[in-house]
């Protein structure tokens, strides 16, 4: 990849787009992984107002650091960069306690992580709607049109999508040509949306090198059957997961009326 070339190119599209959608700037949450760190500093070098919001909910100390040692580093660098913290640990608490108590069960836990991605979505489009600003996406190409590893309306509920065509490999390419903290680069990526903070690979049973060969082996027409032992079963897995999320990935579906019913 042409690392410089692609990130100028980023950039340009990223001011282009706000710059004709009569916007003022980008907003978006960082969280101190790859990520959001990378388009981050992608929103920054725009020269456009970029505000990095922090929307901890019972969040590791070690990814509080992660995202506020970042911000530190872009506020020094860029001038257009501001950042503001919103603690939206006791806003969930509350939340979940008017749920009704559902059983204790990995269901349960997958909704309350889902409903902490629509809380924070939902704190960036007040800020957006305060100051004109975009939402910026942090999805990556594997995530977002691979495995569906998002949120529907929450981290996946954006303006625009700075580093979607990017795989995980391609955003720590140009994590590492931003100068991104050794600090995030090394860091195991994770959603943060579970109170024990599993890795996405814990997660999605497989890593992100090894999902980007598999959804490559889709794309050419190849099948698990093709391969055998764990090439075979990351495949497998892959299109499991693909097949599962394609709700997320394809438009809502509408309930076309004919036209003579209408009539």
């Amino acid at each position: 990849m042409q690392t410089e070339k692609v990130t100028n190119h980023i950039i340009d599209w990223l001011k282009e787009y706000a710059t004709k959608s009569n916007m003022q700037g980008f907003v978006l949450g960082i969280s101190g992984g790859i990520d959001s760190a990378v388009a981050s500093t992608l929103c920054a070098k725009t020269g456009l107002r970029t505000l990095c919001v922090e929307m901890p909910i019972h969040q590791p100390a070690n990814q509080v650091t992660r995202a506020k040692n970042h911000i530190k580093a872009l506020k020094h660098n860029f001038a257009n960069v501001t950042n503001i913290t919103v603690d939206l640990t006791t806003t969930f608490d509350q939340f979940k306690d008017v749920l009704p108590a559902g059983e204790s069960n990995r269901l349960l836990d997958l909704s309350l992580a889902n409903s902490r991605a629509r809380l924070r979505m939902t704190t960036l489009y007040y800020f957006a709607g305060l100051h004109q600003y975009l939402v910026a996406g942090t999805g990556n190409k594997v995530e977002d049109f691979g495995v569906g590893f998002y949120t529907k309306y929450g981290d996946g509920g954006v303006d625009l999508s700075p580093i979607a065509d990017l795989m995980k490999s391609e955003v720590y390419e140009v994590g590492r040509y931003l100068n991104v903290a050794d600090e995030i680069l090394d860091a195991a990526p994770t959603d943060g949306l579970f109170e024990d903070s599993p890795s996405d690979e814990d997660q999605l049973g497989a890593s992100y090198d090894e999902l980007e060969w598999a959804m490559e082996q889709q794309e050419r027409g190849k099948t698990y059957k093709d391969f055998s032992g764990r090439e075979a079963e990351v495949l497998r897995l892959y299109h499991i997961l693909n097949t599962k999320n394609q709700h997320k990935m394809n438009p809502i579906p509408v309930c076309e009326i004919p036209v003579h019913l209408k009539k």
